[in-house]
């Protein structure tokens, strides 16, 4: 048994046909298939079903393929544990992050991160948390940046900083002639929220504590928040925005931004990883370059009410 053979294992099963499997391995099919024929012969195992299209682990081929997760994690860290030692800042960091994040912060840390650190390559995708959190489980991500807490067995949480949430209104809303918004007094048709599967779209129905059905004869649920402030400034409505979304506004656009009455809500961004992760240095310098190019004021939870999940 090799670590290649289960490198080979793992990628059929996440790709569930051995013609793409063996491309993601840069090998041929050929090769491919008689290496795990020799895994399996050397098991005594059959761990693939190859009559269904797509394959299929057997029951007990899930079985070896969670525990070759493992391995093959395990031996990555042999590499990352000589290259800390060593003092060498490189590699390849592979990071999942919101659609309510992304646009605001990724500009804000990334340049500056790599021209410190010319050897790291950072991959990024923009997807929802729920996709985060698999995709880290199954060891397709290094690392998310999301909105926490999320109480995941097996993800450490390292918060980096706490964004307040503003109300975002239209030019001739009645809202506007108060200095601070009041959620429980808007038409609960004026608001305009994130399609679901969006934590954000949570967090705002969590905050307005109302069924938000949409407008009487028209109905959108956006996949981002300029979509959303788009509908606020042609048409007309509320939209709430996290404080980093609030930054590039024009004057007249903060002009209409108006903060929370009472207690101040907030959400915490945190970096989350697997315990196993092992690239410990890299995610440190992350988070100390993020932190750094944000206000000071944001990296402290003291100024408001940590927003939760329903």
């Amino acid at each position: 048994m090799t670590i290649q053979q289960l490198e080979y294992l793992l990628a059929v099963d996440k790709h569930r046909h051995f013609g793409h499997a063996a491309d993601s391995c840069h090998v041929t099919q050929p090769t491919l298939s008689a290496q795990l024929s020799k895994l399996e012969k050397e098991l005594g195992l059959v761990l693939f079903d190859r009559s269904k299209m797509p394959v299929i682990p057997t029951e007990i081929g899930v079985q070896v393929i969670a525990q070759a997760k493992k391995v093959v994690s395990e031996s990555k860290g042999v590499y990352e544990l000589v290259a800390q030692m060593k003092g060498d800042v490189s590699g390849v960091i592979s990071i999942g992050i919101i659609p309510t994040l992304a646009p605001y912060l990724l500009h804000l840390f990334v340049r500056s991160f790599l021209e410190k650190y010319p050897k790291v390559k950072l991959k990024v995708h923009e997807m929802v948390t729920e996709e985060v959190v698999t995709k880290l489980k199954n060891d397709e991500l290094d690392l998310g940046i999301v909105v926490t807490p999320l109480g995941e067995q097996g993800i450490v949480e390292k918060p980096i900083f706490y964004e307040k949430f503003f109300a975002y209104l239209s030019s001739t809303h009645p809202a506007l002639q108060k200095k601070e918004f009041h959620p429980e007094q808007i038409a609960k048709e004026d608001f305009w929220i994130l399609k679901q599967g969006h934590c954000f779209r949570d967090q705002v129905i969590n905050l307005c504590d109302q069924s938000l059905s949409g407008h009487q004869n028209f109905h959108y649920e956006s996949g981002s928040l300029e979509g959303l402030k788009n509908m606020v400034n042609r048409y007309r409505g509320v939209t709430l925005l996290p404080e980093l979304a609030t930054f590039e506004l024009s004057q007249e656009e903060k002009s209409r931004i108006r903060p929370f009455a009472g207690e101040t809500p907030i959400r915490e961004v945190s970096i989350i990883l697997n315990r196993s992760f092992l690239k410990q240095k890299l995610v440190k310098l992350l988070h100390d370059e993020i932190t750094a190019a944000i206000p000071v004021e944001m990296t402290s939870k003291s100024h408001g009410k940590i927003v939760r999940f329903k």
